[in-house]
């Protein structure tokens, strides 16, 4: 007994770990397969030199088969804790049958919902999935789950067109600009407004009709919103779910003294969202007191993290 209970202790004291799998499926001509590898490399390759504590596992090629992505994701399901992170990113073609999605492999394809059923196994609470594909809207009622964002680059599975929204979400996690609240930390839903805004751009541009439009949902239940805010009350988990730390809050991700304070800003930045989404619900004064008491505990830990 007072072996379990060092074991949960030392769980519990544990610094959560986020685990990266990139998926980068057949591109069915040489453009495509060169343009879906290269993304997923790209991202491989930010996340490795941004954080050391995490797991980055990319598949891409022969690798990238639904056999190569099961034993991944099974793997992680028995690794990783409740208090870790785990962030699926798909890239590539999808199809939609009026019914099922499936996503494009060498080999069998994978469906929504072998997938889903796959994510489910894995302990981790604070989930995101990226699904970068074609038609990928057809995979959201599969996929969406409480404490899990989802989010699509196409609001259907009729959106068929091969997808430009997973080339922003790569520069995403590499230009500061997308840290739009400015705390050094890229969350995911600063990635899909940054990407959005991107492929929307690109359309204008282009002066072409846009034939994809994404969508985030990370409230379990919901059809998703294309402009995640308080009023619709999409983007709370998303905000919360740091996708890409930068500048000095990467290096304290880095330093074992800083790492506990790091979580603690980012938990405290977590309440105040949430405090932003309840703000209708309760009294003007209650609002404000309890802002109040949080600003000033973020500031203390903003000031310790600066020493």
């Amino acid at each position: 007994m007072r072996l379990l209970f060092l074991l949960l202790l030392v769980s519990a004291l544990a610094p959560a770990k986020t685990y990266y799998v990139t998926v980068a499926g057949l591109g069915g001509e040489p453009d495509y397969e060169q343009r879906f590898e290269s993304w997923a490399k790209e991202i491989e390759q930010v996340l490795k030199d941004g954080d050391n504590d995490s797991s980055v596992h990319t598949l891409y090629g022969e690798d990238a088969r639904k056999e190569s992505l099961r034993r991944v994701l099974e793997q992680i399901a028995a690794e990783a804790q409740p208090a870790d992170a785990f962030a699926l990113m798909l890239i590539g073609h999808g199809t939609f049958d009026g019914s099922q999605y499936k996503m494009n492999l060498p080999g069998p394809d994978i469906t929504g919902i072998e997938l889903a059923a796959l994510l489910d196994r894995i302990p981790a609470r604070r989930q995101l999935v990226a699904n970068m594909t074609s038609a990928s809207g057809g995979s959201l009622a599969a996929l969406r789950r409480e404490n899990r964002t989802v989010i699509t680059a196409t609001k259907s599975g009729t959106e068929r067109n091969a997808v430009v929204f997973a080339r922003y979400w790569v520069a995403a996690l590499q230009d500061a600009a997308a840290d739009v609240d400015k705390n050094e930390v890229i969350s995911a839903l600063e990635a899909f407004e940054f990407a959005t805004r991107k492929t929307q751009d690109f359309y204008t541009m282009q002066k072409r009709l846009a034939t994809e439009h994404a969508l985030l949902e990370d409230t379990g239940s919901g059809d998703g919103a294309r402009q995640p805010s308080v009023e619709n009350g999409y983007g709370l988990e998303a905000r919360r779910f740091a996708l890409m730390r930068i500048g000095a809050a990467q290096l304290a991700a880095q330093d074992p003294e800083k790492q506990r304070l790091l979580m603690r800003k980012e938990s405290l930045e977590g309440e105040i969202d949430q405090l932003k989404y309840e703000k209708a619900a309760i009294p003007l004064s209650e609002y404000r007191q309890r802002l109040t008491v949080l600003l000033i505990e973020l500031a203390k830990t903003q000031q310790a993290l600066d020493k």
